[in-house]
């Protein structure tokens, strides 16, 4: 079954490499006069005895976290078809332009003329992603998607309280992201969930049934996280914008559509993007993210501040807003990662970025057409950028689930594309490519998708099994979920 059938040795924590007396580093004597610790803390704060800290040599701690380090997976190690979080590579001239000195160095609270430079690259990305959005206004401000979801439905909040409206409904569809509802709540608003058709597009004969003076707006993602374009998208916004509601579009699948299709043409009120996941920085691992936002001339007077504006030849941060939301982040953004968007956007340029959209909805169709044969395709019409299968005829025919799919992937070296999500799909398996992944890499995962789908049939006790060549075989993830284990104490060898 495995590509690999080699069984690793597990890796022994840093603590079990400690030997008594063994150092890393020496430090030099202290040549100034010492300050007696009771001066700078308090009594109650300073230890008693010394912390147990692992007695290791330099060259014991840098082979530990090599190693660890060799056991991450992501991009730059391997396939990591993702479904609705780009995990596509990063061009690593993205990341030197965030660590150019004049960039990297800044400090928040230099004067604004010493900072021209990235003010006006500010302003710049502001005025592409306006472009890409087909919206006037821009703020770069939020830290991640889920914190430019919250921006937007404040704006939302803001925009119907401007107005004397007391609007506490937001629709969201069942094939949302799951940040949608959660972002929503937090914002004030009662959720109401929204069907899909048969075709996996909203049902807007149930749309039209909840559209009330109640309904704030709909968040709605296009292509959706199934994967589909919504063919009644521009009745779906005249709907709700007839119900005096605004239309919020969710910008974690927009690396399918720059270039070809802009949310503010579909007639989206509100758009956020990823630039962690769309616009080259690196995502996963907590970040960092970027979650800017565009928006309607009816909602600009709401922005939070600063806004980054142009004066004749001078940038400026402008404060003056009295409809504001006020600020949602310290200073201004994560602007490392606003960097690397600008720098990925400068060197793709409008052709590059349809190029982009253009081959990740390529290699999406690629995959599915070959991978409907051997897995359930619930929706099988031209996908966007990724695809939802189902493992129910796995599951149903031989007893294996989409969970023994995606163990499996791992002794092949693969990370597993999401799965169980939707929740409106049975045993779904969420595959999204990227556009750069090359036809190699894409025929190399059908074959194993392919052998897996081969061994459900002929011997499920292996796949129940995977993975098997891990460091660690597979976990109680229930009892994982429920008490977690997060910190080694001394002694715990049962945790070690």
């Amino acid at each position: 079954m495995s590509a690999n059938s080699e069984v690793r040795v597990k890796e022994p924590l840093i603590f079990e490499l400690s030997s008594p007396g063994r150092t890393a580093y020496s430090l030099p004597e202290l040549d100034v006069p010492a300050e007696p610790l009771d001066r700078l803390i308090p009594e109650n704060m300073l230890r008693r005895e010394d912390p147990p800290l692992p007695e290791v040599s330099e060259v014991d701690v840098v082979r530990h976290f090599v190693r660890l380090s060799q056991l991450n997976h992501g991009v730059d190690t391997g396939f990591y078809p993702l479904g609705s979080c780009t995990m596509k590579y990063s061009p690593k001239v993205n990341e030197d332009m965030s660590r150019l000195a004049g960039f990297a160095a800044l400090h928040p609270y230099q004067p604004e003329e010493m900072v021209q430079g990235a003010l006006e690259l500010m302003y710049e990305t502001g005025e592409y992603l306006k472009e890409i959005a087909g919206l006037p206004h821009v703020t770069l401000q939020p830290a991640a998607g889920a914190h430019g979801e919250i921006t937007g439905l404040m704006l939302i909040r803001a925009y119907h309280r401007a107005r004397g409206e007391k609007r506490n409904k937001m629709l969201i569809p069942d094939s949302a992201h799951g940040t949608n509802p959660a972002s929503a709540v937090m914002a004030g608003f009662a959720t109401v969930e929204v069907p899909s058709d048969e075709n996996g597009d909203v049902d807007t004969a149930a749309l039209a049934e909840i559209l009330d003076d109640e309904v704030a707006g709909l968040m709605l993602t296009n292509p959706s996280t199934l994967g589909l374009y919504d063919v009644n998208i521009d009745k779906i916004a005249k709907m709700v914008h007839d119900a005096g509601g605004l239309l919020y579009y969710d910008g974690a699948n927009a690396n399918a559509i720059m270039g070809w299709s802009r949310p503010g043409d579909m007639g989206f009120d509100i758009v956020h993007f990823n630039l962690h996941k769309t616009f080259s920085a690196p995502h996963g691992g907590g970040g960092p993210g970027s979650g800017p936002i565009a928006v309607t001339e009816d909602l600009a007077p709401h922005l939070p501040v600063p806004l980054v504006q142009k004066d004749g030849e001078t940038y400026v941060l402008n404060y003056d807003a009295p409809e504001s939301i006020g600020p949602v982040l310290s200073f201004y953004g994560n602007f490392g990662v606003v960097v690397k968007a600008y720098a990925y956007i400068r060197s793709l340029g409008p052709e590059g970025l349809k190029a982009v959209s253009e081959n990740a909805v390529l290699n999406a169709n690629y995959l599915m057409e070959a991978l409907k044969e051997h897995y359930y395709l619930t929706f099988d019409r031209t996908c966007m950028h990724e695809f939802v299968l189902s493992g129910r005829n796995l599951k149903r025919e031989h007893g294996v689930s989409t969970l023994d799919v995606a163990k499996a992937l791992l002794d092949h070296g693969m990370h597993p594309p999401t799965i169980y999500f939707p929740l409106i799909i049975d045993e779904a398996l969420m595959i999204e490519p990227t556009e750069t992944e090359s036809k190699q890499s894409l025929d190399t995962f059908i074959r194993v998708m392919t052998e897996i789908a081969r061994e459900a049939a002929e011997n499920p006790d292996a796949l129940h099994e995977a993975p098997t060549t891990t460091p660690v075989r597979r976990l109680d993830e229930v009892t994982a979920s429920r008490r977690p284990v997060v910190r080694w104490r001394p002694g715990d060898e049962e945790n070690a």
